[in-house]
């Protein structure tokens, strides 16, 4: 077999884990959900399924594999179940098409940071024009992407885990200084309070369903890179454990975020409530509204702060990046035997070549911009139509299915067996683990999946009646 490298340490495998599930979701998307769904309310149902759902999820595809040495794709075939190759072929397709969008988002943040390092912060009011200049986004994205590849051409242990190494904890210094720096702005403590005061007449099926949602996409769940990188690690590894400290990480930095992004909005809105109710996240308020915020703090000031956060969007995408393109990477050295380095900058070339379209879809090429309707969602564009494709339809299809594969085809007792390994005694977790994989993920996985169908797809609201 192909030289596959292996994680040299448990903490690095950790890091790099941790920073695949750490993206762009948690800084501008994960705030704004809370705010929306009743604050501390929402914070409880989203921990609750993080979890109850997203852990015994990552647990079963850490387990397989670690037990096959190989890409989700020869994981199942390794296995010996070929009729279910479906499923890494499913993860693989996910991640390509995340990645072929997540790229040109990812250029829009390393774009700011470069315009705010140089004092623009005239580039929040020109947000359409910058992300339909094509020439410039596609020279931040081939810049992104070139450094993505690069990391990932140096191997599992020199490139992934080195630069998991280093990102991970300026990524988290990052967070905590932009923090401790918010908290000092007036109406601050408003902020916080607004993002953590628990309003439970929200919660309603709606907001159960971005919960559960929120947990398991920002988990980088049924993408098959958590196949992937379990595939890396040694024997001795406690991945019942390990999966429970990446999913701690997870959810943390995604609370620190709403610690960081909700006193910005009450310094904003000076503290009226009524205006913080009316401010919404995504791009919108990233994009176009922080950056007048950062040039009101005056100077060379603004220009650290606002620098700062859009260097932490930009490492933020940069640890996703990395793990989504190491799954069809992984798939060429393993099952077509091509060196890794060429592999690595053959499956980049394709995949930026599949993000153009998305590239000139926010306003560049009428075709892309106006791309396909549904009854559920209106007209989209490429990029928001991949999105709904990849990221809202085939995750949690994939999460489902592998949770049966792992509970009724490989067998619950043979996943037993592998968690067991580097676990010594097991206990409550393994347990739950086994358990949850069995009878709940598959429920909750699949009333997810036929949820987005009907909504999205077919036009038919059916939450409110599931929850």
């Amino acid at each position: 077999m192909t030289n596959r490298g292996q994680f040299n340490s448990r903490l690095g495998f950790i890091l790099a884990a941790a920073g695949s599930a750490v993206g762009l979701g948690n800084i501008w998307k994960f705030p704004f959900e809370v705010g929306a769904g009743g604050g501390a309310a929402f914070v409880l149902v989203y921990l609750f399924f993080a979890f109850v759902l997203c852990f015994p999820v990552m647990v079963a595809e850490l387990a397989i594999g670690r037990k096959t040495q190989r890409n989700p794709v020869g994981a199942i075939k390794a296995l010996g179940h070929q009729r279910w190759v479906g499923i890494g072929y499913l993860g693989l397709a996910s991640g390509f098409l995340i990645l072929s969008f997540y790229t040109i988002v990812a250029a829009w943040a390393f774009g700011y940071f470069v315009e705010i390092l140089l004092g623009n912060f005239e580039i929040g009011n020109h947000f359409t024009a910058f992300t339909t200049n094509w020439l410039k986004i596609g020279l931040f994205s081939i810049v992104f992407m070139g450094g993505t590849a690069y990391v990932v051409s140096q191997g599992v242990g020199g490139g992934i885990e080195r630069a998991a190494k280093i990102l991970m904890p300026i990524l988290l210094f990052f967070v905590l200084f932009l923090v401790l720096y918010a908290l000092t702005l007036p109406h601050a403590l408003t902020g916080i309070e607004f993002y953590l005061r628990p309003d439970f007449s929200k919660i309603n099926g709606e907001v159960i369903y971005k919960a559960l949602g929120q947990a398991f996409f920002s988990l980088s769940l049924g993408m098959g890179a958590l196949i992937t990188y379990g595939s890396y690690v040694s024997r001795d590894t406690d991945i019942v454990r390990a999966a429970a400290v990446i999913t701690l990480t997870d959810v943390s930095i995604a609370f620190l975020a709403g610690l960081m992004m909700f006193p910005f909005v009450a310094y904003m809105t000076e503290g009226d409530l009524l205006q913080m109710r009316e401010v919404s996240g995504g791009a919108g308020f990233i994009f176009m509204t922080l950056p007048g915020i950062f040039q009101s703090f005056g100077g060379l000031l603004g220009v650290i702060i606002g620098a700062t956060f859009f260097l932490l969007l930009t490492f933020a995408a940069f640890t996703s990046t990395i793990s989504l393109l190491e799954v069809p990477t992984a798939y060429m050295v393993d099952e077509l035997k091509i060196e890794r380095k060429r592999s690595t900058w053959i499956v980049a070339g394709l995949i930026y070549l599949v993000g153009i379209p998305s590239m000139l879809s926010t306003g560049s090429v009428d075709f892309f911009t106006q791309f396909i309707t549904f009854p559920g969602t209106g007209t989209l564009n490429f990029m928001d139509f991949v999105g709904l494709l990849a990221n809202d339809t085939f995750l949690p299809l994939g999460g489902l299915l592998i949770s049966i594969f792992t509970a009724y085809v490989w067998r619950r007792n043979n996943f037993a067996a592998e968690i067991a390994v580097g676990a010594g005694k097991g206990g409550f977790l393994s347990m739950y683990v086994g358990f949850a994989i069995s009878y709940v993920c598959p429920v909750i996985l699949g009333v997810i999946t036929l949820v987005t169908i009907c909504n999205n797809f077919l036009g038919v609201d059916i939450s409110g009646g599931l929850f």
